[in-house]
């Protein structure tokens, strides 16, 4: 598979560029998501008075809040990030995401008490939200759309990447160590983030074209001193297509600005709520829950091997997952990946479910299964998850939304995920503790199944669509 991917269309040179540039943007996703996966085995030292490396121990309440504040800072994200965005453009909110996540990693030095660490998952989830709504909008205005899907699924890639690293290192490595080695990602970022120009859809927006085109034929490899006759047709057949697409837009609104009329017409109507349920699909059937209360889980189940090595393992398959999104998105589509993804997430936290329904309920003898059937399960979930849900709803998101309100209408929908996150991870811990992790598991075996119709019936293929209409 790896050495398919690397024949395909994203490494020819017209597409170099964007492949370096994306890889440069998307450091800041590693960066989150090193933080996201500190908190899994992190988690249960901060609630063991013996184990914990800070001068206070927490208890299940402010555990579940500990976790829920990273949506409350990713809504926060959602709408500052946006109007940073669209009033100074793509690159200054790139730059700005810098800020938050360094500040992360300060924060989690000094902390001396618990609502140091609220403020640290706060900052996080001012990174979350900027960086899913920046991120896929910039990439997707940079690549040619026969590369898009994959160069978009790089984002969840280095999240993943990020996770892993965020289970092994606070696994392993002292607690006041970790700051002072990761806060040096987002400044190499920030550094990067110079290297390359801004959208050419959004100078042309401000109406400066030669701007534009400097910055289309440098995404375009097309700037050099001898171009060829083929990559100069390229350039200029979609430097058309942009300019006629905006100015047909333009032509297409009374006044300036967005209308209420932009939103409330069929085809934006149907894609605002193609987007809002593909959010609750990407939230409530779980995976994103299991991901910061990993460790935690399997210390439920009572498995053989240590929680954290299990939680590392799953940590290694969200990237396998992500690598094989990223290799059949374009190849395939978005749509079936979708359908099998909801598929496997219905059935995997089903059968843990029953896994844990056994182990918490009766008396039944599960040494024998122990040690390999939990992380099995989950595995089969997480595996299936990061091929289509997690990895794809964001892809089809800004694919279906139309290129008007694709900004607006992207913030408000990473605003519901940002909402239902929330509710997910602040109740999640709870329901373990309350409900137990059997009824916990098949409630999110349920949403994964509605969420398999609403994909089989509703949702639309946007696998090769112009970004610009």
């Amino acid at each position: 598979m790896l050495s398919e991917m690397f024949r395909s269309g994203m490494f020819k040179k017209e597409f170099r560029r964007q492949l370096l540039v994306t890889l440069s943007a998307i450091l800041i996703t590693l960066c989150h998501g090193i933080g996201l996966g500190w908190l899994s085995p992190m988690l249960p030292q901060l609630q063991s008075s013996v184990e914990t490396p800070v001068d206070f121990v927490i208890d299940v309440h402010e555990s579940s809040w500990l976790g829920a504040m990273l949506s409350l800072g990713a809504l926060t994200g959602n709408f500052l990030f946006s109007c940073i965005m669209n009033r100074f453009g793509r690159k200054v909110a790139l730059y700005g995401l810098a800020l938050p996540n360094t500040c992360i990693w300060f924060l989690f030095y000094f902390a001396e008490s618990i609502e140091m660490l609220y403020v640290a998952r706060v900052c996080a989830g001012l990174t979350g939200g900027g960086m899913s709504l920046v991120l896929p909008i910039f990439i997707g205005e940079i690549a040619d759309r026969s590369i898009r899907g994959r160069l978009c699924s790089f984002f969840n890639l280095a999240i993943n990447l990020g996770i892993l690293l965020g289970f092994i290192i606070s696994s392993h490595v002292p607690y006041h160590v970790i700051p002072c080695a990761v806060v040096a990602l987002p400044l190499s970022y920030l550094l990067l983030a110079t290297r390359y120009p801004e959208t050419p859809q959004q100078l042309l927006r401000w109406g400066r074209e030669e701007d534009a085109k400097r910055s289309l034929k440098f995404y375009c490899n097309c700037d050099g001193p001898s171009p060829t006759r083929d990559s100069l047709y390229a350039y200029h057949k979609q430097f058309e297509e942009l300019r006629e697409s905006l100015q047909q837009q333009a032509k297409s609104s009374s006044t300036v600005g967005l209308s209420m009329a932009d939103f409330c017409n069929k085809r934006a109507l149907k894609a605002i709520v193609t987007g809002v349920t593909l959010m609750i699909c990407y939230i409530f059937t779980g995976t994103f829950s299991f991901i910061n209360y990993m460790s935690s889980i399997f210390e439920r189940v009572h498995t053989q091997l240590d929680p954290n090595t299990n939680t590392i393992i799953i940590g290694a398959v969200q990237i396998v997952g992500t690598l094989a999104s990223i290799y059949l998105v374009d190849r395939y589509g978005r749509k079936i990946l979708l359908i099998i993804s909801c598929v496997g997430s219905a059935l995997g936290t089903g059968a843990f479910g029953l896994y844990a329904f056994y182990g918490e309920e009766t008396d039944a003898d599960l040494s024998a299964f122990s040690a390999w059937l939990p992380v099995t399960i989950m595995a089969f979930t997480i595996f299936l998850a990061n091929v289509g849900i997690i990895s794809v709803a964001m892809v089809v998101l800004v694919e279906v939304l139309p290129q008007k309100i694709r900004a607006v209408a992207t913030s408000a929908c990473l605003a519901c995920l940002s909402c239902f996150s929330f509710v997910a991870l602040k109740s999640f811990p709870l329901m373990m503790e309350f409900l137990g992790l059997a009824a916990t598991m098949w409630g999110c075996s349920a949403v994964s199944t509605l969420c398999l119709f609403y994909a089989v019936v509703f949702v639309e293929e946007t696998k090769g669509k112009s970004m610009n209409y």
